[in-house]
């Protein structure tokens, strides 16, 4: 009852900020959700399923008002769910709405807080349950994760781009399980991963596809690197995987689809 007390708080306290500034006759919305806050980032969670062992959500929202919904029915052997499209704040500045949503199969409606994202009902209210925690999403700190990350370069040389049918080398890190999962430009991998403290990344379990291709000699570079690495650099969707003090080993950029 704690749990669900404190969520309807703070719905009361986001519409009531800009209630209260209306009666005062205040044009902007000041301090909302919306202006106030570093809402935009990578959100995940486990909401509660009827029929499996939850919901993995990932919910990745942008500040061109982008965004992109990824859901797995936990125990069960189906494919994860993406959905993408645009999301409209309400007048409040507190709330968002994922416009493209079909609320059959997904939320639409989400409160905007402090570093967390809270799912509410097909009519943009609070759940009334003691579950109420369980549908609070978490922003993720790690800027790193749930990217496409493109190589461009490998041991301070360009990476050449890939011929006409031929894939690109990238990597992506994703929240569930730790997964580490891309393509070498000709074979497939994965793995898992840990990040630590002091921006330190291990990476273990690398397996891949064993397909010949004419030219391997940056994807076994590549997952040489992987095997070596204990840290990485991030600024401005660059990327960069290193070994201690020395030079980066792999230079990424982040792309957006």
């Amino acid at each position: 009852m704690k749990n669900y007390i404190l969520v309807l708080s703070i719905f009361a306290l986001s519409v009531g900020v800009t209630a209260c500034k209306s009666t005062q006759n205040i044009a902007d919305n000041a301090h909302n959700s919306k202006n106030s806050l570093d809402w935009q980032g990578v959100y995940t969670g486990v909401t509660p399923c009827a029929d499996c062992e939850g919901i993995q959500t990932i919910l990745r929202i942008d500040t061109n008002n982008n965004y992109q919904l990824e859901t797995s029915y936990l125990g069960k052997v189906t494919k994860p769910f993406i959905e993408k499209g645009t999301f409209s704040w309400d007048k409040s500045g507190g709330r968002i709405k994922l416009d493209n949503s079909v609320e059959a199969t997904s939320p639409s409606y989400y409160l905007v807080g402090e570093n967390q994202l809270i799912q509410l009902n097909s009519d943009g209210k609070p759940v009334m349950s003691e579950l109420a925690s369980k549908y609070i999403l978490k922003k993720e700190n790690n800027a790193i994760v749930e990217k496409y990350w493109k190589l461009v370069e490998l041991n301070g040389r360009p990476v050449t781009p890939p011929a006409e049918g031929e894939r690109e080398a990238h990597l992506m890190l994703k929240t569930l399980d730790n997964r580490i999962t891309g393509n070498g430009g000709c074979n497939g991998f994965g793995g898992t991963y840990e990040i630590l403290p002091g921006n330190r990344i291990r990476f273990s379990q690398i397996l891949s596809t064993m397909m010949a291709c004419p030219n391997l000699k940056d994807e076994q570079e590549l997952f040489k690197v992987l095997e070596t690495v204990d840290n990485y650099s991030y600024s401005n969707d660059t990327m960069t995987l290193n070994k201690a003090r020395m030079a980066p080993l792999a230079k990424f950029v982040a792309v957006y689809f």
